[in-house]
Formats: C-alpha cells, structure tokens, sequence
C-alpha cells in the first residue's frame, strides 16, 4: 500500500496484491516466507514506479517467527501458529511456570499458538539447538530488507515472554524456562528507524539507496488500533478480521485474576499505551466456510451468502466462535452443524442459515468481550469503533450493534494499513500526536454509522442467545 500524508490528506493506494498461501509439509503447516518476500519486493518495485518513496514500514500478524543460525541464515520456513504441533506444550509450560504467574507477568490470554509455547514444543529439536536468533515475522523482513536486527514492542508483547509492567523481556521467564536471552533481539519501538534499504533491494526495487525503513506498530492490530477515527476516550474497538480482536485502549494493564479468567489480553500498543482485549475466532468461521463450500463446487459470493443470511430465521442457533474445533482448516460448516446438534439447538442446514449463525454468533461475542472489558477495566463504552475488512459487512456491524446496545462507527476498512502510514509520517515530522492522527483519520476516511435498534424484544432475544450459549473454557 502506497500512502501520502499531508496537511488535511491521508490516501492510501493499492501498489500490488499477493497470496499468503500456507503450504502443509511432512513436518507440519508452514509459512511461505520466501513467497512472501517475494511479494514485498515486488511491491515496492511498483510503488518506486510513482514517484519517490520517503519511508517502508511493515507490519504482519502475530507469534510466528523464524529461525537464524550463526551465520545468518534461515533455519526453514516459519511453522504456522495454526499447526498442531503445540498440542500440550502449554501444559509443559506451566510445569515450570504456573499459569496465573505467568498472566502476573505477561498479562496473556493463555491461547496454544503463542510464541512461549511454540518454542516449548521445539525444546531439543535440531532447528532451535542451531538457533542464534529468533525474528517475529515482520522483524524477519525488515531484516532482509535492511540487514539489521530487532524486534518491535508491540508484537514482542504477543510472545508470553514480555513483561506487561516493566515492558521488556522478562529475564526471569527466559531463565525459568531454559530460553537463551541472546535468542532474543533489541526491542524497538514504534517510530524508531529500523535502518536503510540493502544494496541489493534498492537496485531491485528501484528505490533510492538509504531509501529508511521505519519501524512502525508492527503488530497488525496494534498498527489498525493506531487509526482509529476516535476524537475522545469512551470507545471500545473491534478489529475484526479472520479474528475480532474487541477490547479498550488503556494505560496500563489489567492483570487481575479475573481478568485472567475471563481471556483477556493485556498486549503492548503505541505510545506505552495498552489494548486491553480478547482475542475472538473473527469471520476465519466464515471465510473456511466459503471455502468449503467451493471445494464442494457451490461457490456463492460473499454479498449473496449475506443476502440469504439476512433473510434468514433470527436466533436460530449459535456457536462459541472460541470452540476448539472451529480453530483448525476444515469443513466448517459441518463443525458448526455438529455444533448446533450437541447443543440441542436447531441446525443451520443452507449457507443463508449458517452465516446467519456466524454472524450472529460473532456479534454476541462481541457484547459479551466489551461488556466484560468494560467491567473489568472500570471504563464506560460509549460507542464502538469497529475496523478492519469487518467494517464491509453491513450485517456483521448493524447485528454488533443492536447486540452490543452501543452505536458502532465502520471503518476505515485499511485500518492497519493507515496506521502503518501515520507511524511512518510521524517519524518524518509529518503530522503530530496521536490524537492528531486519529483526528486525520476521522476528517478524512469514509465511514458507516450504525444505530442500535430501539426494541425490547430484540434486547430480550440477546439475553437469551447469550443464556443459552455454551461457553468454552477460557485460561485454564
């Protein structure tokens, strides 16, 4: 994404478009890094074609990483968080950290993909005996593209070897569960320079040389968190993507043993903020259905799935989007019908009734993640900011909206995008704090309103969705 930042002007434009296509090998579920980069490359190849570039910043998802060996040299493709080879490693985490001391100190939902459980799976295998250097996924890249060596804050809050307090590495975890700390890079924050372009990169691109890379909130969520279009501090957000991410922005943790058993997460933000949040199976339920069913040769597009959805019977049924056999790839919607027949309720046969029990589903989850928040941070909500490639699903929206009782703002839909930008234009002197990027956000991306429904019997339909549902576990 190409973006220009100006006085009263935030645009972005779309340079290259590329897959992010696992690829399943004997040893397990993978990344195809090299791909990847191929594709950063490729882009800034097309974006150095419009003109001058002033600054890159990347920014991915969470917990995966990749391996270097002495001489700086990947150790085999990342392991994807949803490979199922972390089967019991918290388990053994815990053998040496017990799990309410580890929330004490990381202030992180216990969830099997983190990193601190990824590596106890790995303990004794060849890859981390051969390891000097472990590079979260966005770090990984920056590496190629710059040739230095570090690890931005806010996605090393994800790992479960972050102090949520003090906010560096804990020296203490690392000790307790035999983890080289030389594993583990500098930490960097958001707006730090990350170094220039490789020799190399610049002549392929056609990027200047010295061309910066900066490092921004390279945490996705972090990055989309950053644009929000919020003018004052009542305000809940919904990142919501292949996961809803739904939470409160504060400025310091919630490390409480409710809190804890709840599943919320206490992970680094701009700034030394906090987003205080849990993480929701988001519309991952939705697109593994369409995938499903294109496999099965009955593709529908999206806007006609949501077309049958609306017309379908409200209320019908519900899932827990956190229900451990929706988390792997599969045939989703006979996991949700499944589902539905052990919970005793009426199962969603057509696509238009299965994605009514998606979408409902996730907006129930979105009251219950914000009304709990809310409580336990002792904050009043008074409207939803709700972003991502969700805020394009006007059913999702209107649905969390009369779900939640709260107005609900949509957009902009390249939230993590715009956030990566404004880093980056911050850092160049560009525009000033952040509530002042947020105000260029607000004044100049579109946005959506959504009002919730005056109706009582609809509030009353909600409470007892809600009684009705099967909760899974939380933290153990």
């Amino acid at each position: 994404m190409l973006g220009r930042v100006g006085p009263g002007r935030l645009e972005l434009t779309e340079a290259h478009r590329f897959p992010n296509t696992p690829v399943r090998l004997p040893d397990g579920l993978r990344w195809d890094v090299l791909a990847l980069f191929q594709g950063v490359l490729d882009g800034l190849r097309v974006a150095a074609r419009s003109g001058g570039v002033a600054s890159v910043g990347i920014d991915t998802w969470a917990v995966d990483y990749g391996l270097l060996d002495a001489d700086g040299a990947l150790l085999g493709a990342p392991y994807h968080y949803r490979d199922g080879r972390t089967e019991g490693a918290a388990e053994k985490v815990r053998g040496r950290v017990g799990a309410a001391e580890l929330y004490r100190v990381t202030g992180l939902r216990d969830l099997p993909f983190n990193t601190v459980f990824q590596l106890a799976s790995a303990a004794g295998s060849a890859q981390l005996g051969a390891a000097r250097t472990l590079l979260l996924m966005p770090d990984l890249l920056v590496h190629w593209l710059t040739g230095t060596i570090g690890a931005e804050e806010t996605n090393a809050s994800t790992t479960g070897l972050f102090d949520a307090r003090a906010g560096g590495w804990s020296s203490g975890l690392l000790d307790r569960l035999a983890i080289d700390p030389g594993l583990l890079p500098p930490l960097r924050a958001p707006g730090d320079p990350a170094g220039v372009l490789l020799p190399h990169v610049a002549e392929y691109t056609g990027l200047d040389a010295g061309t910066p890379v900066t490092t921004v909130a390279s945490h996705d969520t972090a990055s989309a968190v950053v644009a929000l279009p919020a003018v004052d501090g009542d305000f809940a957000y919904l990142s919501c993507g292949t996961w809803s991410l739904a939470g409160l922005e504060l400025e310091s943790p919630v490390l409480t043993e409710e809190a804890r058993a709840a599943g919320f997460t206490n992970e680094r933000g701009i700034d030394g903020t906090v987003r205080f949040l849990r993480n929701i199976m988001g519309l991952w339920l939705l697109e593994e259905c369409r995938r499903t069913w294109e496999r099965q040769g009955r593709p529908a597009g999206l806007d006609e799935l949501l077309a049958a959805a609306a017309r379908a019977e409200p209320f019908a049924s519900f899932v827990d989007p956190d229900a451990p056999e929706f988390l792997a790839p599969g045939d989703m919607p006979e996991r949700i019908r499944a589902y539905c027949r052990r919970t005793g309720q009426l199962v969603p046969e057509s696509p238009g009734a299965v994605v009514r029990c998606v979408l409902e589903s996730l907006a129930l989850a979105h009251r219950a993640a914000l009304r709990q928040a809310a409580g336990l941070a002792g904050r009043e909500i008074g409207r939803v900011h709700l972003v991502g490639g969700g805020a394009r699903n006007a059913l999702l929206c209107r649905l969390t909206a009369d779900a939640t009782g709260l107005p609900v703002v949509a957009g902009p839909v390249e939230a993590t995008a715009l956030g990566n930008v404004l880093v980056q234009a911050r850092a160049a002197g560009l525009v000033g704090d952040l509530s002042s990027m947020r105000g260029l956000v607000a004044d100049t991306q579109p946005l959506r309103h959504y009002v919730p429904r005056e109706d009582h019997r609809s509030d009353a339909a909600w409470d007892a969705a809600a009684a009705r549902l099967e909760p899974s576990p939380r933290n153990p």
